[in-house]
């Protein structure tokens, strides 16, 4: 079994499960064969945590792959940390069918954390109040499949900090998770000051914004001065303040690169350099319009 196994850590969700700090994403990873390389490789580097979605098309494949891969490696069920989301189309009155698809195409008992996508519906407008009403409604099914059991920990993506608010006004069962974009030219600062309020566990997404900042002047110069990867850099950049990353890959090489980030630090003057990056920049798409 590979090194890696015992030095990737967990932080504490507030449902008293852990989460390892580094998972595997799984966004446009496509096709039986490209999905079950990567679980492959990434179970191999010491990987726990996978990242998936219904809007990816891929959890079928996905869960195929671990439930072929787990007994190869020695693993089981127990073993990995599985994340899925329900798909926007699906927002308000869908959701629990949507919800119960996630759980019979991954087919692996249960999802350990599952969270709405994306604030907004299909279809609808950004500015269409039905979204608030859609979010309480697919919140509140989250919120029964916790309580079955099918869905160990819930919660959202994407969500803005008056998403957030208006979610802890009404939930039954607190958020144990906020997936968003975060990487140094855009830090999320307020975001991130209401997850530490409510005790939800901010999480990462396009730690490299979408392989723009592995360009980045700044980034390849602490790179070179720590002679590490610009990826590598970047993904330690979050987890030393103690956020999780699942970056995504297929490659082999890539993905076991990408766990080499726990037997090095950035100095406090590297991680201030990296931070002083932020603008506000994203690369994904912004929620900030949707009420």
């Amino acid at each position: 079994m590979s090194s890696l196994v015992s030095s990737i850590p967990s932080v504490l969700l507030n449902t008293g499960v852990r989460m390892p700090i580094l998972g595997l994403g799984t966004y446009e990873l496509v096709g039986r064969e490209e999905v079950y390389q990567a679980v492959d490789a990434a179970l191999l580097f010491g990987y726990r945590a996978f990242d998936s979605a219904a809007m990816y098309q891929n959890e079928a494949a996905f869960g195929r792959a671990l439930r072929e891969l787990l007994p190869k490696h020695g693993l089981t069920r127990e073993d990995v940390f599985i994340t899925s989301k329900l798909d926007s189309k699906d927002q308000g009155e869908k959701a629990m069918e949507g919800a119960l698809y996630s759980l019979s195409q991954l087919d692996l008992g249960y999802i350990d954390l599952y969270l709405i996508h994306w604030p907004g519906t299909d279809d609808l407008d950004e500015t269409d109040q039905r979204n608030s009403d859609n979010r309480a409604q697919s919140w509140a099914t989250l919120e029964e499949l916790h309580a079955q059991g099918k869905l160990k920990a819930i919660g959202v993506s994407n969500y803005t900090p008056a998403h957030m608010r208006e979610l802890m006004q009404s939930c039954k069962v607190p958020p144990a998770v906020l997936q968003d974009e975060f990487h140094p030219k855009h830090i999320q600062t307020e975001v991130r000051k209401v997850c530490k309020e409510y005790g939800v566990c901010f999480q990462a997404y396009s730690s490299l914004g979408k392989g723009n900042l592995i360009t980045d002047p700044v980034v390849l110069e602490v790179a070179k001065n720590c002679e590490r990867t610009p990826g590598q850099v970047l993904l330690r950049w979050a987890v030393q303040q103690g956020v999780p990353v699942i970056p995504k890959s297929s490659n082999p090489e890539r993905i076991k690169d990408n766990g080499r980030i726990f037997d090095f630090t950035l100095s406090d003057a590297d991680m201030d350099k990296l931070s002083a990056l932020d603008c506000g920049r994203k690369y994904c798409l912004d929620a900030a319009l949707v009420v």
